[in-house]
């Protein structure tokens, strides 16, 4: 049937009892597999992270700069690694990196969950903040105002 058609016989299903074949154009249903996956990697969101790093003596000043490249980050949907670096005897003092990241969580609560709490690797103590919800959702909403009054 499938020559008199032209076609190709395909099994679909071979594990199925009895086997499972469909008569088809087998190129036509490769290049439509093709396309769909292409299709789905386009729209695939990647996700990027971000770091700031500090040091348990960084100024609040600087970490006012650090804080707004943060915000701007995680309003634009990325993730943001927040690591603290102690060097020499400053490990023993690992409280102050954990106070300096409560307030840094607490500055961006508005905007941002925390995905990562506070963990020491090493020298280094790490937290991972990510886009609330509804931060995103209100981002969205107005980029779609936008569009509708230009």
């Amino acid at each position: 049937m499938a020559e008199a058609k032209g076609l190709d016989l395909v099994e679909v299903s071979p594990n199925a009892d009895p086997p499972v074949c469909r008569i088809m154009d087998f190129g036509k249903f490769m290049y439509e597999q093709q396309r769909k996956e292409r299709k789905a990697r386009k729209q695939q969101k990647t996700i990027e992270v971000k770091e700031i790093v500090i040091q348990p003596k960084t100024s609040d000043h600087h970490l006012q700069f650090k804080m707004r490249d943060a915000r701007r980050w995680i309003g634009d949907g990325m993730k943001v690694r927040v690591r603290i670096r102690f060097r020499g005897r400053e490990i023993a003092h690992a409280d102050i990196g954990r106070v300096r990241l409560d307030k840094i969580q607490n500055e961006l609560k508005d905007i941002a969950i925390v995905e990562q709490y506070p963990t020491m690797e090493g020298s280094t103590m790490m937290m991972v903040l990510a886009p609330a919800q509804e931060s995103i959702k209100k981002k969205v909403q107005a980029e779609k105002d936008r569009g509708k009054e230009v």
